[in-house]
């Protein structure tokens, strides 16, 4: 009995690693890595205020997004517009999220050349949130289990929640 569950350990963590692993080459082949990342498991534990910005289309932020996140969109992303959002104090803690944290580094980096010191890409987006099991809420602020996917092709890094497509 006891090598079954060590067996069935094994098997469930080795399918965590080869998944973590898959996310890393995608990243690393979409992004600079010009800005540093911070894991869904480091945003939702951490005590320290942070500001989070949901680097998504108006469509997408409207299905769900991370509690208290602040829509700056991508294709229309104005810095200015963004800036007058955040606090005057530059080092204040600054996570940006997309779906899975590709759009979302592009608008890091934006804010690091404006002068922000403390700004951190949230590591796999919305779908590693979800995928942890971590809470999104719909407009009204309501907990909801839907998740726009993005696409069909980028939707299969989303394992839990609804996937919902426009």
């Amino acid at each position: 009995m006891f090598h079954k569950i060590i067996f069935a350990f094994l098997v469930m963590t080795s399918t965590l690693v080869v998944g973590q692993e898959k996310l890393d080459k995608l990243l690393h082949k979409w992004n600079t890595r010009n800005v540093p990342y911070i894991s869904a498991e480091t945003l939702k534990m951490s005590k320290e205020k942070t500001i989070i910005l949901d680097a998504r289309e108006e469509s997408e932020f409207k299905v769900s997004h991370l509690k208290n996140a602040i829509f700056v969109g991508y294709n229309q992303f104005d810095l200015n517009q963004t800036i007058a959002k955040l606090p005057k104090d530059k080092t204040e803690k600054i996570v940006v999220y997309c779906s899975l944290g590709i759009r979302s580094e592009t608008i890091a980096h934006k804010l690091i050349q404006a002068g922000y010191t403390n700004v951190f890409n949230l590591y796999g987006g919305i779908f590693e949130w979800k995928n942890k099991d971590f809470q999104v809420v719909d407009t009204t602020g309501n907990e909801t289990e839907k998740v726009h996917a993005f696409n069909k092709s980028w939707s299969k890094w989303l394992q839990k929640g609804e996937k919902v497509y426009e």
